[in-house]
């Protein structure tokens, strides 16, 4: 008896426990009462009533991500590629999730792919491949609204991966080369243009440099000569002045007229006149310089 007694305490025990459930923070419990919708419970503590309520779908509410995997799309030009996707979502109505749809992952992935095939359907391939914003706009907008009705918030969604056919992979890999190219031939001519006119510039200016260098040689040079020329008839000036200032004499002037004879027979002259009277030509002289010295 005793033994039976305790097996109807721990038969009450484990009944008991049963009966308390403990909800996570960020779910929601699906309860039904006798296969019918009794409710939904949310993070916290909860007693049921065993055998007449059930807890039939367990739902986190945190957000979730699916990825799904590639699929094939064509594109307005018939070009076929293929194209994977990441839906972002979150559960806000755990009786909608429950009740609405059935495996609604498979059924967001369904939507998702039949949205990408018609917006991709429209557009050519080298639209698609620069308008993956767009693309991602336009499928969120209408998973959105699509999935209300499932009590499931899609917050965004994401082209992954847009792979093209290999044909189409080897020709845009040959225009980027080409574009490489003529990038790299472009920036080599412009190279060689601003070397030469740098070169240009330095010529220029290494010319104007030695004209000037000339021209400054020139101007010292005659500057030279006309001082050097003015200091001979300086000098020049300076001993006839001191010539007159010291009076000379008759045979003074006498013998500088033999020092000017023998001068000009040094010299290149093939014929020389040598007056008849070179005496006279110094009293000549004489009277030119008291001429000379009187004024």
């Amino acid at each position: 008896m005793g033994y039976v007694f305790f097996i109807f305490i721990i038969f009450i025990v484990i009944l008991l426990f049963r009966c308390i459930c403990i909800v996570p923070q960020a779910n929601a419990w699906i309860v039904e009462f006798l296969g019918k919708y009794y409710g939904t419970w949310t993070a916290g503590i909860h007693f049921k009533i065993p055998f007449f309520y059930r807890v039939v779908k367990k739902v986190s509410l945190k957000e979730q991500v699916a990825d799904f995997e590639p699929q094939p799309v064509i594109t307005k030009d018939n070009a076929t590629m293929m194209v994977d996707s990441v839906v972002f979502f979150q559960v806000f109505d755990a009786r909608l999730f429950t009740y609405g749809v059935e495996r609604p992952i498979a059924a967001i992935e369904n939507l998702s792919a039949t949205t990408l095939r018609n917006i991709i359907g429209s557009m050519t391939i080298d639209e698609t491949l620069t308008s993956r914003d767009s693309i991602n706009g336009q499928i969120t907008t209408i998973l959105d609204q699509a999935t209300d009705k499932w009590g499931i918030k899609v917050s965004r969604v994401e082209v992954k991966n847009i792979q093209p056919p290999r044909s189409i992979q080897d020709a845009m890999e040959k225009q980027m080369r080409a574009e490489r190219e003529k990038r790299e031939a472009i920036l080599t001519a412009e190279g060689k243009k601003q070397s030469a006119i740098t070169l240009a510039e330095g010529e220029k200016q290494a010319a104007i440099l030695r004209a000037e260098a000339v021209k400054e040689q020139t101007i010292r040079e005659a500057e030279g000569e006309a001082e050097a020329l003015l200091a001979v008839q300086r000098a020049r000036a300076e001993a006839i002045r001191l010539i007159n200032e010291a009076n000379p004499s008759a045979e003074y002037l006498k013998l500088k007229s033999f020092e000017t004879a023998e001068n000009m027979a040094n010299g290149q002259a093939t014929k020389i006149i040598v007056p008849s009277d070179i005496a006279n030509l110094a009293g000549t002289l004489t009277a030119i310089s008291e001429t000379v010295k009187k004024d």
